[in-house]
């Protein structure tokens, strides 16, 4: 790729995209952000036209404010520690005006395809039918918009969503008096079970899972917990993991203390639930524990231990695919959510093409992809060169092993990375490593 003076197009701007033309900014790069929406904040925009956002009514982040601030905007003091969308919004409507980077967004003009030239570089066609050439493409489409149903055996005569269409109880469906089941046990699952099995609104609520979750608090000792625990790079994260493993009981984490199944994983082995009411409600009576469905059968769901019940309505909270529409799938797609990319950015043999954002980072998303835009800024302006493709898929393979190798077998655990020992491997190791590398390429002066 040519860094003299590359052209840069994004494709996004949510959080990812944002970020990467925040720092593409401060390297003096040109680049142009392409949107379908009429606004920023991709997922983080509720009710986002473009039907991107699968934030509801009630929703708060899970990360606390501490944990998920961009490292140069802290959010603001006044923000409680569990910020509403609202105010993630907010937050990034003020980290766009703060940068300037509202000028450089196309909004209604989305990316319809992309094609990359047999020289190097892309043509885009975008929403208004324009043709366009850059010499750098930056995915950052985001990966929580297109959901993700099971294939259940039977069929189901009553209603049905995904939780990416969920607002509240009375949005896009009246669930009040309703014998409900909510299928999965992931944070949005939890959330939701929580907010329909209110006796105020009368359900039935049972919660189906397929592998169990450890139960998480969101706070301990009166702090957010995610404030009191981090990753150290020196240490090998096994080692970490079984500490953690062994005070967990005490937090009171086992799903089988509230009348889940058990997990089927150790804690970490799989994203943990964060929830403060759901084992109140478990407790309480209010929610029904059940395991794996079966099969469906009209408005009767069978249950993998030989139950069935009736239902009204079910609600599918069963994740999200990685989806590139603007490719062609022979070209690039990720299958079961796979997408081997070198330090989950750069796909070998493609060097002109950088993803921001694909990875589910614990336990913190802002601050990761803010270290990500860092390398891709120095990347375009010939600060940070690539290892030859041969060591790349080399080290794929070894930072897969490294962040998920002992995750269960998951769609949702493909991309998974430790924020603390990525972001120490980027600023101590990749970043010094690659100017190295940039140093002895031809052309480039030392």
């Amino acid at each position: 790729m040519d860094h003299r003076h590359p052209q840069v197009a994004v494709i996004g701007a949510g959080i990812s995209g944002l970020t990467a033309g925040k720092m593409l900014k401060d390297y003096g790069v040109d680049y142009t952000t392409f949107e379908s929406s009429d606004r920023i904040g991709g997922n983080w925009a509720f009710a986002n036209p473009n039907g991107h956002s699968s934030a509801y009514r009630s929703l708060h982040i899970d990360t606390s404010k501490d944990r998920l601030s961009f490292k140069d905007y802290p959010m603001p003091e006044h923000f409680p520690s569990f910020p509403h969308h609202s105010q993630i919004k907010s937050y990034l409507d003020d980290y766009a005006a703060a940068f300037g980077l509202l000028e450089h967004i196309e909004f209604g003009n989305a990316v319809m395809q992309a094609g990359r030239e047999d020289a190097g570089g892309w043509r885009i066609l975008d929403q208004s039918g324009a043709e366009r050439r850059f010499d750098l493409l930056v995915v950052a489409n985001g990966h929580h918009w297109d959901p993700r149903l099971p294939d259940f055996p039977g069929s189901f005569s009553g209603e049905s969503i995904h939780s990416h269409a969920y607002i509240d109880p009375q949005t896009p469906l009246e669930l009040t008096g309703k014998r409900i089941l909510v299928v999965g046990i992931g944070n949005s699952a939890a959330d939701i079970t929580v907010e329909l099995s209110s006796k105020a609104l009368r359900n039935q609520v049972t919660l189906s899972t397929r592998s169990s979750a450890w139960i998480v608090p969101k706070y301990i000792a009166g702090r957010p917990g995610d404030t009191l625990f981090r990753t150290s790079p020196h240490l090998p994260l096994s080692w970490q993991r079984k500490a953690v493993q062994l005070i967990a009981p005490m937090l009171g984490t086992d799903p089988t203390m509230y009348g889940l199944p058990p997990a089927d994983h150790k804690l970490f082995e799989a994203h943990p639930t964060q929830s403060v009411e759901l084992p109140l409600r478990l407790g309480s009576g209010d929610v029904v524990p059940k395991p794996n469905v079966a099969r469906l059968d009209g408005d009767t769901v069978h249950f993998v231990d030989g139950t069935s019940d009736g239902f009204d309505v079910i609600v599918y909270a069963t994740g999200y695919n990685i989806t590139f529409p603007f490719f062609d799938p022979g070209f690039l797609s990720a299958p079961d959510n796979q997408l081997r990319l070198y330090k989950r950015m750069f796909k070998p043999g493609i060097d002109d093409l950088v993803f921001i954002g694909f990875a589910q980072s614990v336990p913190t998303l802002f601050p990761f992809v803010e270290c990500q835009s860092r390398l891709l800024a120095a990347y375009a302006i010939g600060r940070y060169a690539l290892p030859p493709v041969e060591e790349m898929e080399r080290v794929i393979d070894a930072d897969q092993q490294l962040h998920a190798g002992h995750c269960t077998d998951r769609p949702r655990h493909t991309q998974q990375v430790d924020y603390f020992v990525y972001e120490h491997d980027l600023r101590k190791r990749e970043l010094p490593a690659g100017a190295r590398r940039a140093g002895r390429a031809p052309g480039v002066p030392r």
